[in-house]
């Protein structure tokens, strides 16, 4: 029979020893791994513990139904800013005199445009006794009928997008009250 050496003995039992100790650390390292994962599985799988190719199909399914609602929401954004481009976005005001014995700039012209230029133009006219008012179609920012200084001059506000104009306008002074 074969003997060994009580001294070899020892160093493979204690070799042996050492890999067995090695050997339930990773295996206890890998159960707490595993016990991790279950979890997480758990977790996506759901409460019902369903398969795991259910579960994809059913995400599947959802993003599908996700997709075509993101889809019909993007027609019907498209709807509304075509339904904006014809609603009136440009507003423009000049208020004048209309008089040269009239002050207080109570006549006024402003023009309600859309994104295209498209609207009217209305303009009141104050007089001692009356007030005129006016309104002109336009199509593109002009009129088949004549523009004043100050209808032409709201109407270039609303395109510029100007604030509110109250003053003299060329070749008009506003008089002064005498006190």
């Amino acid at each position: 029979m074969l003997q060994l050496d009580p001294d070899v003995v020892a160093i493979i039992a204690m070799a042996a020893a050492g890999v067995a100790l090695l050997s339930l650390l990773l295996a206890l390292l890998l159960a707490l791994r595993l016990r991790r994962l279950r979890k997480g599985l758990q977790r996506a799988l759901g409460e019902h513990g369903d398969d795991l190719v259910e579960v994809l199909g059913s995400h599947s399914t959802q993003l599908d139904a996700a997709r075509r609602s993101m889809d019909d929401y993007g027609a019907r954004m498209e709807d509304l800013r075509e339904h904006v481009k014809r609603t009136v976005s440009r507003v423009g005001l000049v208020r004048y005199d209309a008089f040269d014995d009239m002050g207080g700039a109570l006549s006024f012209s402003t023009a309600l445009l859309d994104e295209h230029g498209d609207g009217l133009v209305i303009s009141a006219i104050n007089g001692r006794t009356e007030t005129r008012c006016y309104g002109k179609a336009l199509v593109g920012g002009d009129s088949e009928h004549h523009l004043s200084d100050e209808e032409r001059a709201a109407i270039d506000a609303a395109i510029e997008g100007r604030p509110p104009a109250i003053g003299v306008q060329e070749g008009r002074r506003r008089r002064r009250r005498s006190a």
